[in-house]
């Protein structure tokens, strides 16, 4: 299986295991593979054109991230989500992405660095006048990368990439249950026109209640959804 989604861009994949486990985590994040999926090393080698080797140590990698338990001769099954996790994950990018928008209104970004947000926001009003829930969260993903991204912290942009892709599982499986909505897209343009005035205080506790309103949101639909979901 081949999965056709689009992963964030906020790093590379510089070595083989790094690929590799990043085309398990996608299919992961994406729900290409659900909770309960078990695949044998063998076969994800197979699968991804490897040898087992990188398959083995891109394992070990996800397991510590609490996507998969590793099972010995049986490859690795796909953990359900935990609601607690992904509180304690929106909690800690909140705080990354407050201090992100801050030094990115600090730089006085360029005309063509605003651009980057306002195209994202205007793909998310134009996906959501379609209702095309697929397109809302891909632009609504482009922003909130194209923000850190515009931080200009190398080691932030790092860092965040790893809470990043944790959260969004728990994001991407409530996709077919939730609705896009203005009020989102409002809350990016405010946050886009206080970035472009430079006013970091107001800049982070926009993004702050946005991310407030969005765990809040996304913790009832779970908790909705908790038999569905197989939670923990």
């Amino acid at each position: 299986m081949k999965s056709e989604t689009k992963r964030p861009r906020l790093r590379k994949p510089k070595t083989l295991v790094d690929r590799v486990y990043h085309e398990i985590q996608n299919r992961i994040l994406y729900n290409v593979w659900g909770t309960g999926h078990q695949a044998l090393e063998q076969e994800l080698a197979e699968e991804l054109k490897v040898s087992r080797t990188p398959v083995r140590e891109a394992l070990i990698r996800l397991q510590r991230d609490g996507l998969v338990k590793v099972v010995p001769r049986h490859g690795m099954r796909v953990l359900p989500i935990s609601l607690t996790d992904i509180q304690e994950i929106h909690q800690i990018l909140t705080s990354l992405e407050a201090l992100a928008v801050e030094l990115a209104a600090a730089r006085q970004l360029s005309p063509k660095e605003i651009d980057l947000l306002e195209r994202s926001t205007q793909k998310m009003n134009e996906a959501h006048e379609k209702g095309d829930i697929k397109a809302w969260a891909q632009a609504d993903e482009d922003f909130h990368c194209s923000l850190v991204d515009l931080s200009g912290n190398r080691i932030l942009i790092e860092v965040v990439e790893n809470f990043w892709s944790r959260a969004q599982r728990a994001r991407l499986t409530m996709l077919s249950m939730r609705k896009s909505t203005a009020e989102s897209i409002q809350e990016h343009a405010r946050l886009v026109e206080a970035i472009r005035n430079g006013e970091g205080a107001r800049a982070r506790e926009i993004l702050e209640n946005h991310r407030k309103r969005g765990i809040t949101n996304l913790i009832k639909l779970m908790e909705e959804q908790r038999n569905v979901l197989q939670l923990p």
